[in-house]
C-alpha cells in the first residue's frame, strides 16, 4: 500500500511539467549522458536519448504506469491467500503459482488497466511534442496540426478514425472480461 501511494506522488504535478522534467535528464548535456561519459561507458553524448521515439516511450511509461498498476493492485488485493497456499501445498513452484493462479485472477485488472492506458495514449499529443521534439508522428499530433491550419474536414476524419480504432480495441478487451462484475 505504501509503494502504491509513493507511485502517486509524481501525479501531484501536471503532465506538461512531468514531461519537461525529462529534458534535463535525457538531453545531450543531461544527467544520463554526463554519468555515462564520466563512467567511461560512452565517449560522446548519446543523441537518441531525447527527441526520439525512445524518449516518447519513456514519457508514456512515466505517465501511464500508474493507470495500469492500480487496477492490477486492486485485482491482486482480491485474491484469497488460501488459493496461494493451496497451490504451494499442491507442489506448485512460485512461477507455476504466478502463471496458473495469480495471472488468471488478475486478468480483469490487466484488461481494465489496458483500457485506461489505450484510451489515454491514443489521444496524447503533448508527450509526443515535448519528448519527440516535433519529430515523431502520431494521430493525435496530426489532428492538432490540422486544426492549427484550420483544416477541419481532415482533422474530423482523423478524429473519427482514431475514435473507431479506440472503440474497436475497447470492445475487444471488454469481451475478454465482464467489467460489470468487477465494478
Amino acid at each position: 500500500m505504501v509503494l502504491l501511494l509513493l507511485c502517486t506522488i509524481p501525479f501531484w504535478t501536471s503532465n506538461v511539467i512531468r514531461m519537461i522534467a525529462w529534458i534535463p535528464l535525457l538531453g545531450r548535456h543531461g544527467v544520463v549522458n554526463t554519468v555515462l561519459q564520466r563512467l567511461g561507458v560512452v565517449d560522446a553524448p548519446l543523441e537518441w536519448l531525447l527527441y526520439s521515439e525512445f524518449a516518447v516511450v519513456v514519457g508514456y511509461i512515466h505517465l501511464y504506469t500508474l493507470f495500469m498498476i492500480v487496477p492490477i493492485f486492486n485485482a491482486m488485493m482480491r485474491i484469497d491467500r488460501a488459493l496461494l497456499e493451496a497451490a504451494g501445498d499442491s507442489g506448485a513452484t512460485e512461477w507455476q503459482t504466478l502463471w496458473h493462479v495469480i495471472v488468471p485472477l488478475c486478468k480483469p485488472g490487466i484488461i481494465i488497466g489496458s483500457i485506461f492506458v489505450i484510451a489515454a495514449v491514443m489521444g496524447d499529443f503533448v508527450t509526443v511534442n515535448i519528448l519527440g521534439g516535433g519529430q515523431i508522428a502520431s494521430v493525435g499530433k496530426a489532428i492538432v496540426t490540422e486544426l492549427s491550419y484550420l483544416q477541419f474536414p481532415p482533422a474530423a476524419a482523423n478524429a473519427v478514425v482514431l475514435l473507431m480504432a479506440v472503440l474497436l480495441m475497447l470492445v475487444l478487451l471488454i469481451r475478454l472480461v465482464d467489467i460489470r462484475k468487477e465494478l
